[in-house]
């Protein structure tokens, strides 16, 4: 019985170690707010491997709005093919850059739902709510 005991211990010490998979699957998401304007694409791979994306346009006037938008989500899909994978530490909930310390996306499990952390400047990181998509479309804000 102390055998059977220390050996499930052992197991479950081993289990508590283990790193939990990324889900893996394609997100996109849009931030609109104050002139500042960001559309995002996500892409995680079965091998965990992380392709994200998210240029941004700060201080855009009212006129500019609708070319602002499609500017954005030209550039994302023409640049795609040129976002490398990379690989990222990830506790079960939190992704971070290896090694590193400030969260880049966040994975809500049970509600299915990922949000993409921005550091703009000096400004605080804020989310963006991320929508699993299966392919990516042309244009984010639609």
């Amino acid at each position: 019985m102390r055998r059977f005991v220390l050996a499930l211990l052992s197991v479950l010490a081993l289990a508590a170690c283990s790193h939990p998979k990324p889900p893996a699957g394609r997100w996109e998401g849009t931030f609109d707010s104050g002139g500042t304007m960001i559309a995002a694409r996500l892409e995680i791979g079965a091998d965990g491997q992380v392709r994200v994306s998210a240029p941004d346009l700060l201080d855009i006037g009212t006129d500019d709005h609708d070319a602002a938008r499609g500017r954005l989500a030209a550039d994302l899909a023409g640049s795609w093919d040129q976002v490398a994978p990379r690989k990222m530490d990830f506790d079960g909930e939190t992704f971070r850059k290896p090694g590193g310390i400030a969260p880049q996306m966040v994975w809500k499990a049970k509600s299915r739902q990922m949000f993409l952390v921005v550091y703009l400047g000096t400004q605080p990181s804020f989310r963006i709510p991320m929508r699993g998509v299966g392919d990516f479309s042309e244009d984010p804000f639609n």
